[in-house]
């Protein structure tokens, strides 16, 4: 099946709005993708998914207790920026186009404002597609290359 779109609803949330089995759903997808499946060991809970202007995004199937897909944040930083981070998709869906699905929804929110992100440098060629630009040299995080990168505001 890989390669075919898949029926899924994206919903968004305030972090405060999140009902706590949801929020757990996102972690938990985020653990299991960013510290099991790529062998991090590192904190993938940084303190900011709570925050007043944390917008979380997630794609999940349909009826109540369908399984979250994929998963995004959006911060709004101090300086009135946005931050984009932590999209992942479950390892059984990928390639479904539900990472595109997000990215849309999320860039659909910042609208012509720039914003910011830390690609895997594997993922570069994607946010590209997006219209993001590389800001500096690639870095180890985690044992994992990651490229800043940007969208300018238009």
């Amino acid at each position: 099946m890989s390669g075919q779109t898949m029926s899924a609803t994206v919903r968004r949330s305030w972090a405060a709005d999140l009902d706590p089995e949801t929020l757990y759903e996102l972690l938990r997808l985020r653990v299991d993708v960013f510290v099991v499946e790529q062998a991090c060991a590192y904190g993938e809970l940084d303190g900011r998914d709570l925050e007043p202007r944390a917008r979380h995004y997630w794609l999940s199937g349909h009826g109540q207790s369908a399984p979250v897909l994929g998963c995004v944040r959006l911060l709004k930083e101090p300086d009135g920026g946005y931050r984009i981070g932590r999209l992942c998709t479950a390892r059984d869906v990928r390639g479904r186009g539900l990472g595109r699905r997000l990215l849309q929804a999320v860039l659909a929110e910042v609208g012509d404002r720039a914003c910011v992100l830390d690609a895997q440098e594997h993922l570069a060629g994607f946010y590209r597609g997006f219209g993001f630009e590389p800001t500096g040299p690639a870095y180890d995080w985690a044992g994992v290359a990651h490229l800043p990168m940007r969208r300018p505001g238009r």
